[in-house]
């Protein structure tokens, strides 16, 4: 949800706003958004998937970071500054680090629904997403049991790669091999 309804917010007013508040904020196109609390399906799901994710990356070049880590999307065709705490990231160029974000475009990205965020994952951040090129975009919707996979096209639109509701194993694209059992995932 939107926070601060004045027009525009520069990003140092931003930056001003997250010192005096403990709530996980994001900023996107000067408009402060803020994320609600998670609930404990919620958190299990961000704590199963970190895991695997974590585990199938060991001793590769590719690193799992988990909500709060700070995202400032960087990409040289788009002006702006964007940042965002998505649920998990997935991030192979480690060029972008600095002690307090990444700079940069994550390889892949998940979101994990609430029902008071669900149009700002499925809309904004799937049109921020693929702007930016990440190259896939999970996202988990506890209250339906469905996990929804696009990738990067050719023509850098997204496509649903895979969609599974209540059972059934889902697979990464670019992280080839890796997969998740919904059962286990959404118990």
């Amino acid at each position: 949800m939107n926070l601060y309804r004045k027009a525009y917010i520069s990003v140092d007013e931003y930056f001003k706003i997250r010192e005096s508040s403990e709530e996980l904020l994001e900023y996107i196109d000067g408009a402060v958004y803020m994320s609600p609390s998670p609930s404990t399906k919620h958190q299990r799901i961000s704590s199963r998937l970190h895991i695997k994710f974590g585990n199938f990356l060991e001793r590769k070049h590719c690193e799992v970071f988990h909500a709060p880590f700070d995202i400032e999307l960087k990409n040289e065709e788009i002006e702006g500054t964007k940042i965002v705490i998505p649920d998990i990231s997935v991030i192979c160029n480690k060029d972008g680090f600095t002690d307090q974000r990444y700079v940069g475009v994550p390889e892949l990205i998940v979101e994990i629904l609430s029902p008071s965020n669900q149009s700002h994952d499925l809309i904004t951040k799937l049109n921020l997403y693929m702007n930016y090129r990440v190259k896939e975009y999970w996202i988990v919707n506890p209250m339906l049991n469905t996990v929804t996979v696009y990738s990067l096209n050719k023509e850098n639109m997204y496509e649903q790669h895979d969609i599974k509701t209540n059972v059934g194993i889902v697979s990464s694209k670019i992280l080839e091999g890796f997969e998740i059992d919904l059962e286990y995932l959404l118990c």
